[in-house]
């Protein structure tokens, strides 16, 4: 079956069997491995990208409902080889422990700011309650979202 869509702003076309889950064909077909294998239940958000800039659980997005679709995994995120404001906050701040979780955190923050571009802590922790850190305790994550939103707000005057 052919698969054609945007990843990263990149135009692909894939032969699959039609199984394959969005997870799978991001890292094994395309080797974009910022997006990482958790529990392959959609319960742990590691594997979050997004669709249509949505965030899903790639783990168990069928693939071929991406047809046609606009993906954008964590490492779309950074331009020319340079972190974005999200990034940087979260690695000045400490957002960053062992790694594992960050990609999926970074993309479910993108779709929350997306949507409203100065969230409260509130808004924050429920954006974030579908991911799972064991290292943070997500007082970082939400400094990172806080320093973040400040420097944008800075630069906006």
């Amino acid at each position: 079956m052919g698969l054609t869509f945007k990843v990263n702003g990149r135009t692909e076309h894939l032969d699959l069997e039609g199984h394959e889950t969005l997870l799978e064909v991001l890292r094994d077909n395309l080797s974009l491995t910022g997006t990482k294998e958790g529990c392959l239940e959609g319960e742990c958000g590691a594997c979050t990208v997004l669709v249509n800039s949505r965030a899903v659980d790639s783990c168990i997005y069928a693939a071929m409902a991406a047809h046609d679709a606009e993906i954008e995994t964590v490492e779309g995120l950074a331009k020319n080889g340079n972190l974005n404001s999200l990034q940087t906050a979260f690695a000045e701040s400490g957002g960053v422990q062992c790694g594992f979780c960050t990609p999926g955190l970074l993309i479910m923050l993108t779709a929350l700011l997306n949507k409203y571009p100065h969230p409260n802590r509130e808004q924050v922790r429920d954006a974030l309650s579908g991911n799972i850190c064991r290292c943070t305790g997500y007082s970082q994550i939400e400094e990172a979202v806080e320093t973040y939103i400040a420097r944008i707000s800075q630069v906006m005057r």
